[in-house]
């Protein structure tokens, strides 16, 4: 397994301490006992309160307001008591509670009685954070917490007293200072460019914050161009990345529109770029393919998205700065992982799934990837992000990754990537009647010498993917035999699909809800039919079955096999 160097070691270590010095500097500049200097909550108001774009439910608002709260698929009864003194059943749960998303359900319900009850549920909290919490004073979920107190201030304010309107301001103004300390050291990737966008936010929704709108609009800039890639993906790779940054950067602009203040260019270009990759990631039943961390499809919200998106041009097949393929013809789609892991501090939720695809047909699923779940990711986490949960080729039951797993440095970068595919080529072919693509990794040829390839070909009519696996020795002319050469060709299938195993044994009958009928085959080797899980719906995990081709790389260096539509339902 590949180690990671002394450097990146040490880098990881000093992030750690220079996180840990600037969240104490932050706490300092945040503390109550400074608030006479600044006058806070004086002189100041909400001039404006951005458009949430995330649904909700307006039913959810009766049950918070009787001290019930479903959150990260844990219920807790309050009886009585103050959610957020109640000790929480899941770190999960507790981020929710303390991210205040549930508050978009209150708005929904539009009454007196829930305006109340966010109002005092706010109160509350205002409260008991003048004992520091670490969950709450996270960056990352102080971010989302901003954000969401911004949106909703309409509902959180209404019908407020004014003593009740400055301490709101009052701990609106802590939570900001803090994370304009804290902003630079922010977990990399999704949440230290959401920190910019709450301070940015603050900056246009706050009087009294103007002045700070130029650095915030400057480090928000700075950001985007590093993190959203020239073909509009995001630098984790994670596709959901592109819903929620989308969620949050579309009501900016009009924030910026509604206080007459020209919007960074920056801004516009990474809006401009990300629409067209939310249509590349999506299958035929419109939910996003299951790559590097991405989950459950919030279609609600991923549809009020694309009703911004005034192109709605055909997606580009080859995003190669994102590291993805996307061959479509007729109704059918296939999509393939054909990038490098992220780096380093990048990769806290990528997977090692190298040469991974995914593939459907008329709005019906066939071969996924396991995904992550909505709920629950802690106990699912190390198997989903395994090279067996995707639909690719394992060497001797190893991962084409590893796993950084250290216990002191977890709760600041999760459990990264390390060593895995250094180089991956890729070729993308449009012919008259298919679609090629060809694509190879060497995250393999370290440890045991071989180089995988993968080729699929998508018939122009869409009703044949014929693909080959072929693996290649990484030095030499041939494969050498001081490795273990054992391979695993899976294709996981989703849970809809119905299997029946070939007499022969070198394929299977897919019959999918629709009833359409395709065939698997095999045509070098016996096809084995093993368990697995589908964690990517909305239900929770689900059992479903993969088809599995064994060999050994020296015996049979060249895997054939295809898909093909044999009866339409």
């Amino acid at each position: 397994m590949s180690r990671v160097s002394i450097a990146d070691r040490a880098r990881l270590m000093w992030f750690a301490l220079r996180r840990g010095l600037t969240h104490a500097m932050g706490r300092l500049a945040s503390a109550r006992p400074t608030e006479w200097l600044r006058l806070s909550g004086r002189n100041e108001r909400i001039a404006i309160a951005p458009q949430s774009l995330r649904t909700a439910d307006p039913t959810r608002a009766s049950e918070i307001y009787a001290g019930r709260f479903v959150l990260a698929g844990k219920i807790v009864v309050c009886d009585g008591r103050s959610p957020f003194a109640i000790d929480p059943p899941s770190p999960e749960w507790a981020e929710a509670l303390l991210g205040f998303g549930w508050l978009h359900h209150l708005r929904a319900a539009e009454s007196t009685i829930t305006r109340a009850n966010a109002r005092a549920l706010v109160d509350e909290w205002i409260g008991l954070e003048g004992g520091y919490d670490r969950v709450a004073w996270q960056p990352e979920i102080l971010s989302r917490r901003v954000i969401v107190w911004l949106t909703q201030a309409s509902v959180i304010l209404a019908d407020a007293d004014l003593r009740f309107y400055r301490r709101f301001l009052r701990s609106l103004n802590r939570q900001v200072r803090f994370l304009r300390w804290t902003a630079g050291d922010v977990r990399d990737g999704l949440p230290r460019l959401r920190a910019h966008i709450a301070l940015t936010c603050a900056a246009l929704c706050m009087t009294g914050q103007i002045g700070n709108l130029r650095r915030a609009s400057h480090d928000l800039a700075a950001e985007l161009d590093r993190q959203i890639l020239a073909d509009g993906g995001h630098v984790t790779r994670n596709p959901g990345a592109l819903i929620e940054l989308l969620a949050d950067l579309l009501p900016l602009g009009q924030a910026f529109t509604a206080r007459n203040v020209v919007p960074p260019a920056a801004l516009l270009n990474a809006i401009d770029r990300m629409m067209p990759m939310l249509r590349f990631f999506r299958h035929s039943d419109g939910a996003f393919a299951l790559f590097n961390g991405m989950g459950p499809t919030a279609q609600d919200l991923l549809a009020t998205i694309l009703a911004y998106d005034d192109a709605r041009g055909t997606p580009v097949s080859d995003a190669s700065h994102s590291g993805y393929q996307r061959l479509e013809a007729g109704d059918t789609v296939v999509l393939m992982d054909t990038g490098r892991p992220p780096p380093l501090t990048l990769s806290a939720e990528a997977h090692a799934g190298c040469l991974a695809f995914e593939l459907s047909s008329r709005q019906c699923r066939i071969v996924v990837n396991c995904g992550m779940p909505g709920t629950g990711r802690t106990s699912w986490r190390s198997h989903a992000r395994s090279t067996r949960a995707h639909s690719t080729v394992t060497f001797n039951d190893a991962s084409s990754c590893g796993f950084l797993e250290t216990r002191l440095l977890r709760p600041l970068f999760g459990t990264p990537l390390i060593g895995g595919p250094r180089r991956v080529k890729r070729s993308h072919d449009t012919e008259a009647h298919a679609v090629r693509v060809s694509a190879s990794h060497d995250g393999y040829a370290e440890r045991f010498g071989v180089v995988h390839q993968r080729n699929l070909r998508l018939g122009g009519d869409g009703w044949r993917l014929d693909g080959e696996d072929v693996f290649l020795p990484a030095r030499g002319e041939e494969l050498s035999d001081k490795h273990p050469d054992v391979f695993a060709v899976r294709f996981h299938l989703h849970p809809s699909v119905r299997v029946a195993k070939a007499a022969d044994g070198r394929g299977a009958t897919l019959t999918l809800p629709n009833r359409d009928v395709w065939v698997f085959e095999a045509f070098s080797d016996l096809v084995d039919l093993e368990e697995s899980v589908y964690l990517g719906g909305r239900d929770g995990p689900r059992r479903t079955v993969q088809l599995v081709i064994h060999g050994q790389a020296r015996r049979m260096p060249r895997v054939a096999w295809s898909f093909a539509l044999l009866e339409e339902g």
